[in-house]
């Protein structure tokens, strides 16, 4: 009987315990990191994906060459594109990670759980920064949707002319890769309607494939833009919980300084009247 009981306090035991670490857990922070994460995948992943398609069709239907010497030519520019998706998928990463750490330290749940800390001048300056850098991220990732939407919007109008060839008959329809500044304008890139070469694209696997890519990486800029959006709202809330936390700290001290001054006072006219008495 006495096993039973004390197994079932340990179980209830468990069970608090488990209550109070998931009450201790920041969820806007969290969902703002799982929104950040999936949409920079999302980007990374598709991005890169559609640049790769991007090069082949550039090579096997516009017959696009890769200069032989170090020139800034389209390829290239994919290449470093691709660089700075690299460095895009690792900086937040670990910035995910970071924010999700200040979300942890300047939660009110931890407070409860651990007791009550020190709110420090350091600290403030951290979630002041996060701040601002989460701002200027939040721009910049504007930006990057911003440019997203560019060969989007190329992409969508070749589908449209590969849709519209077979409709419009006798016409006269050509994608020419000047005028997106691919190619330089001494080279005639250009693909007509009509030719073998353009249906040949116009029913590749390359050319829907990129097309859907692109537009997953728009929609994985969009969320990272939105999670920015997020962690800018929760930053702002942490950082109102500690001024307030540091000004509640501040009233706690001086009443706490006070009370002792008032009872030094008592304590000492006590002593004056005992010793008046005696």
């Amino acid at each position: 009987m006495e096993e039973d009981m004390d197994e079932g306090q340990t179980q209830k035991g468990c069970l608090e315990c488990c209550l109070k670490c998931l009450g201790g857990i920041p969820y806007p922070s969290l969902i703002a990191t799982i929104l950040l994460y999936a949409g920079v995948a999302l980007f990374c992943g598709c991005g890169h994906e559609a640049l790769s398609g991007t090069v082949t069709i550039l090579q096997n239907y516009f017959e696009v060459v890769r200069s032989p010497v170090d020139a800034l030519d389209v390829f290239t520019m994919i290449d470093i594109i691709k660089y700075v998706i690299y460095g895009i998928a690792s900086a937040f990463f670990v910035y995910g990670i970071l924010l999700m750490v200040e979300g942890f330290f300047t939660s009110g749940a931890i407070k409860d759980l651990y007791g009550d800390f020190k709110i420090t001048t350091c600290g403030r300056c951290v979630s002041a920064w996060f701040i601002m850098l989460t701002y200027i991220f939040m721009l910049a990732w504007l930006g990057v949707t911003a440019f997203t939407s560019l060969p989007v919007f190329i992409y969508f109008n070749i589908w449209n002319i590969c849709q519209n060839a077979t409709v419009l008959d006798g016409a006269t329809l050509c994608l020419d890769p000047r005028q997106y500044g691919i190619v330089p304008i001494a080279e005639a890139k250009t693909v007509c309607a009509g030719t073998e070469k353009f249906y040949k694209m116009c029913e590749s696997n390359e050319l829907d494939m990129t097309f859907h890519l692109f537009i997953c990486a728009l929609a994985g800029a969009g969320a990272a833009v939105i999670a920015m959006i997020h962690y800018l709202m929760v930053l702002s809330a942490n950082w109102a919980y500690v001024k307030d936390a540091c000004r509640m700290q501040k009233y706690e001290d001086i009443k706490s300084k006070e009370e002792q001054e008032l009872h030094d006072i008592h304590s000492t006219r006590s002593k004056e009247r005992l010793n008046a008495y005696t």
